[in-house]
């Protein structure tokens, strides 16, 4: 039989856990579902506040980030659908996917990295190179 106080801790530690998950504004439950491209697996998604923080909270465990925006008046705004190409530094393509939201995080291996996003036709293209246990954010942003 627990005693009071080990019952008490118990309480606490299980609300303390509750509200960390609350302050980071999303349970880890709305997360998208993980995918797998080859060796990279990866998620996509933000539709909603909701899923938007979910992600957020999650993505610095994650070596690449990768953010779509449409700079808009009077404020910017989210993009989904967006078609992503990231290759490595043979040039083969390791991931090739379109985004189900203005988020993407990728299980990356250490390596240069060139990637590409294709908003109806109008593509951005970054280099970039992740190190061991390095967290990269990468923005996209199209104009009106």
């Amino acid at each position: 039989m627990k005693s009071k106080t080990s019952m008490i801790a118990a309480a606490l530690a299980a609300s303390g856990l509750a509200f960390a998950v609350n302050a980071a504004g999303a349970p880890l439950s709305q997360l998208p579902a993980t995918k797998m491209q080859g060796a990279i697996s990866y998620l996509s998604g933000g539709i909603g506040q909701t899923e938007a923080n979910a992600i957020k909270h999650v993505a610095k465990g994650y070596p690449l980030e990768l953010e779509f925006v449409l700079k808009a008046k009077p404020k910017d705004e989210y993009l989904a659908n967006v078609k992503v190409r990231i290759k490595d530094a043979h040039g083969k393509v390791v991931l090739d996917t379109t985004a189900d939201g203005p988020f993407l995080l990728a299980k990356m291996p250490s390596g240069k990295y060139a990637l590409s996003a294709d908003r109806d036709g109008k593509v951005e293209h970054r280099q970039i190179e992740i190190a061991a246990k390095e967290h990269r954010r990468v923005v996209f942003v199209w104009a009106s």
